[in-house]
């Protein structure tokens, strides 16, 4: 570099180094921001090259996981409970019976009705 540049950027060294300055700042502070944020809910911590600093297999999360475990369980056994009772609830109306039922039951209107005009009902 010539004297001359030198003495061209001498002037505004101290902003050149100011913006440096607030530039690492900001990614020190975003750096803050993304761990503590991490933290607050609840994913591990990494290292520089991707390694867990703080091994996830604790007695909580293994007993969250049991419990999610079981709950899954329930489900699926409740699940099942409630396919049975629509099958059978299918069946009982796709039955020949049920429609006799209700052929059954609009003669008996029919009838109600035809009285009612005759004035018998």
């Amino acid at each position: 570099m010539s004297i001359d540049a030198a003495a061209t950027l001498a002037p505004h060294l101290p902003w050149i180094i100011g913006g440096g300055l607030a530039v690492a700042a900001a990614g020190v502070a975003g750096w803050i921001h993304t761990t503590r944020l991490k933290i607050s809910h609840g994913y591990p911590l990494e290292g520089m090259w991707g390694q867990s600093l703080r091994p996830s297999s604790d007695s909580q999360s293994k007993q969250r996981v049991t419990l999610l475990t079981q709950e899954n369980a329930e489900l699926r056994a409740e699940l099942g409970s409630v396919k049975d009772r629509l099958a059978n609830v299918e069946r009982i109306v796709t039955d020949s019976g049920y429609a006799l039922g209700s052929e059954i039951e609009s003669l008996r209107e029919r009838t109600l009705e035809q009285r009612k005009d005759e004035g018998n009902a």
